[in-house]
């Protein structure tokens, strides 16, 4: 019986798509002009801000980065050298500039992971108004314009400020400001990039469940065995996209550096305006420039590569 009706259905089918064939004849088509029109209108979308980017940010930087290879002798001749790097790697003051930059950002990134991941597991397993308080307390800065921030440290942790005062009126006199030394852009640059740190950990915190800690515990696992083997792998993508981010800010800072830190050694921000301006050597300062790029560029890369990671997932 089933044997009689395989014919018929075979039939069947292929009456259907001779049907849809004949009823869909050129939907191909207006398929592949609605993909058209869909892809022009996302360039027509990105296609301003892309010439503005590539005629204000990337032609002039390209521009500046050819100049620092080139050279023109008093005949108006021009001849490529990499006599700038050589002289920015062989210059003593130019490589303390450098190592303290790497040294500040390093110190400030451990001290923003270490001050800012307690508060974002704090934030996530707590519903209460003193978690509201501490939220947005730690949110703070976040609304507040560097140079506030740097004037302000100026006036607390300053020769003679408000911190100062404090102590020494409780009979407390061994504090020595950190104003104009190397911790006083660690201070400043910590209390301005907390709050980024705190929103980008505080995502992370969302992937750890309630369930997974309360299972964890049932079995025995103290805090330290739920933090190592729970909550760091979880969050480990958040923790390189908080350092991505912030090695890229921090490297390139300058107002609370050049307020707060002392004049010698300097990081590379201060150090490339004061050439620019103060030396009026334009040239070396974008080798100087190109040289903070690409340490910056590697931190850059590992962040594309977290995005695409999570794209993919």
């Amino acid at each position: 019986m089933a044997s009689g009706k395989l014919p018929s259905t075979t039939a069947g089918i292929a009456t259907s798509r001779r049907a849809w064939r004949a009823t869909n004849r050129g939907a191909p088509a207006l398929g592949r002009e609605s993909a058209f029109a869909r892809n022009l209108r996302g360039l027509l979308l990105i296609g301003p801000p892309l010439v503005v980017m590539a005629s204000l940010l990337l032609y002039p930087a390209g521009v500046s980065i050819v100049r620092t290879f080139q050279e023109t002798d008093a005949d108006g001749s021009v001849s490529w050298t990499l006599a700038r790097y050589h002289r920015f790697f062989t210059d003593p003051y130019s490589v303390a500039n450098y190592l303290r930059t790497v040294w500040t950002t390093a110190v400030t990134l451990a001290l923003l992971v270490a001050v800012c991941l307690p508060i974002a597991i704090y934030l996530h397993f707590t519903r209460s108004r003193l978690a509201a308080v501490v939220q947005a307390l730690a949110l703070f800065p976040m609304f507040v314009p560097g140079i506030i921030v740097a004037y302000a440290l100026i006036r607390y942790i300053g020769p003679n400020g408000l911190m100062q005062t404090l102590l020494e009126t409780i009979g407390l006199t061994f504090y020595k400001s950190p104003y104009l030394t190397p911790w006083g852009p660690v201070i400043g640059l910590v209390w301005d990039h907390m709050p980024l740190t705190l929103l980008i950990l505080t995502a992370g915190m969302a992937k750890v469940s309630q369930e997974a800690i309360e299972a964890a515990r049932d079995v025995g696992a103290g805090y330290i065995t739920i933090f190592w083997r729970i909550i760091l792998p979880l969050i480990s993508d958040s923790l390189l996209v908080v350092v991505a981010l912030n090695v890229i800010s921090l490297f390139g800072s300058f107002v609370i550096p050049y307020m707060l830190g002392p004049a010698s050694p300097e990081m590379m921000g201060p150090y490339m305006l004061r050439t620019f301006a103060e030396v009026r050597e334009p040239d070396f300062a974008a080798a100087q420039a190109v040289v903070t790029f690409l340490t910056c560029s590697v931190f850059g890369i590992l962040y594309v590569v977290m995005l695409t990671k999570r794209q993919d997932m």
